[in-house]
């Protein structure tokens, strides 16, 4: 009797579910369709359940139930785009840290092309960057484990460590007749992300390696500095800069673009569309800018050149950008660990998506010739898809000639030996650009005067 008390409860309490889910299915419309995807996802739960039960039961070593979890977490993540990963609570507090400037490691930007380890780029006067290693380059080791399966965040967080430390990375270059091995002592990791000068000519020149927590504080007080010093015009150098904060994006961005202008705006998957528009109080001096970039620019670089390209407030020169149109949200976890994922895609005031595709410079100047591939969005495994966009854009013709031909590739006999710093005059980029400013000033100084066109007139 007291059993079928208990059914008949059952039947009841379910009933009671069942009704509520209908009610609330009418009052907020979409709700059952919810309610039905929350059934199916737990239904596919049951097999996860399944397998975890039997590993923990029967395996042949005893096995962390954490272990198991935060693995099968990085394997659903990988299935995704490059950019979502699951972050441990030691690497979460380390992404943390990266975006204030400072962190240990040996200062390498990577990802993952044919499901392989791949350096994007070194970052400027790292450790890394000193011993010789290149864009492209594939790590095969880290330390002596091989990379095959490897996450991204894995080999982050294998990467970094305390400064003085050592990590050993074997790498495979294309044109290289046997791996390479660098052993890498760790640094302080600090990336000054605003680097400002004045070349001749009273032409300004910032360089942005990173946007950070202060990056368009340093990026004003650059601006007014160079002010003082009589600039006119202005070469603002985004080239190999990987992005960073979106907020440091716009505050950079609207020093330039004037009060209440788009900088960019956002989109969802559910299709909700979110305005970032300029607030910067003081309307900003008229004097010309040229944007540089290349293939490393990307993210939020991108979205600094296609705001200043699409209002017409600079002439972008160099080469495509590496074409990363994608917002990434960090997310905390309940045990101190954190998820990134990529919730968004961006568009510039002109409603561009650039994602896979890059920013088509306004006039196409290639950079020194290099002995390694680039590598872009579009290389990356799993890259989110756009449909409506094509893979390559209408590159505008080059102004620099014909390309010249690739260096040979030789092995370093000695791989902590640094590379010579190019100055302004070996680096083609920066000499079209000072180019360019010269004559839009000389133009400029040519034009008649309002005076003299009313004395021709008399």
């Amino acid at each position: 009797m007291e059993g079928m008390r208990q059914t008949a409860k059952a039947k009841f309490g379910w009933g009671m579910v069942f009704l509520i889910v209908l009610m609330v299915g009418v009052l907020i419309g979409k709700g059952w369709d919810r309610a039905v995807m929350a059934t199916e996802t737990y239904e596919e739960l049951k097999t996860f359940t399944e397998v975890l039960a039997h590993v923990q039961k029967h395996y042949v070593e005893e096995v962390k139930t954490k272990d198991l979890v935060y693995g099968a977490i990085r394997g659903m993540l990988a299935t995704l785009d490059p950019h979502s990963a699951f972050m441990p609570p030691e690497v979460y507090k380390e992404v943390q840290v990266e975006t204030k400037g400072e962190f240990g490691g040996v200062g390498i930007q990577i990802g993952m092309k044919e499901n392989r380890l791949t350096v994007i780029a070194p970052i400027d006067g790292t450790p890394a960057e000193r011993a010789g290693v290149k864009a492209a380059d594939i790590i095969l080791k880290v330390n002596n484990e091989s990379t095959k399966d490897m996450t991204l965040m894995d080999a982050v967080q294998k990467m970094r460590g305390p400064k003085g430390t050592k990590v050993t990375l074997t790498m495979h270059r294309e044109g290289a007749p046997e791996p390479l091995v660098f052993t890498l002592t760790r640094e302080i990791i600090k990336i000054e992300s605003v680097k400002a000068k004045m070349l001749e000519g009273n032409i300004g020149y910032i360089r942005l390696t990173q946007f950070q927590d202060q990056t368009a504080r340093d990026m004003a007080a650059a601006l007014k500095k160079l002010r003082e010093q009589k600039m006119q015009p202005l070469i603002l150098d985004l080239r190999n800069n990987p992005g960073g904060l979106l907020t440091s994006a716009i505050e950079v961005s609207e020093q330039f673009v004037g009060q209440s202008r788009l900088i960019v705006y956002i989109k969802t998957r559910e299709g909700r569309k979110d305005d970032y528009v300029s607030h910067n109080k003081e309307q900003p001096d008229d004097y010309p800018i040229i944007v540089l970039v290349n293939e490393g620019s990307a993210s939020a670089s991108e979205i600094v050149a296609g705001a200043l390209q699409d209002w017409g407030r600079a002439v972008v020169v160099g080469v495509q950008t590496f074409g990363k149109g994608s917002v990434q949200t960090i997310l905390p976890l309940g045990d101190g660990s954190g998820l990134r994922l990529t919730t968004a895609k961006y568009y510039t005031p002109k409603g561009r998506s650039i994602h896979g595709v890059g920013i088509a410079p306004d006039i196409v100047v290639k950079g020194k010739p290099t002995a390694t591939p680039t590598i872009r969005e579009r290389d990356l495994d799993k890259r989110l898809a756009d449909p409506n966009q094509q893979e390559a854009p209408v590159v505008p013709p080059s102004l620099d000639g014909p390309q010249a031909p690739k260096q040979e590739i030789k092995r370093e006999k000695d791989p902590k030996a640094k590379d010579v710093k190019e100055t302004e005059e070996e680096d083609p980029q920066i000499q079209k650009a000072v180019e360019l400013l010269k004559s839009w000033l000389i133009f400029k100084e040519l034009r008649p005067t309002q005076r003299d066109n009313r004395a021709e007139k008399s």
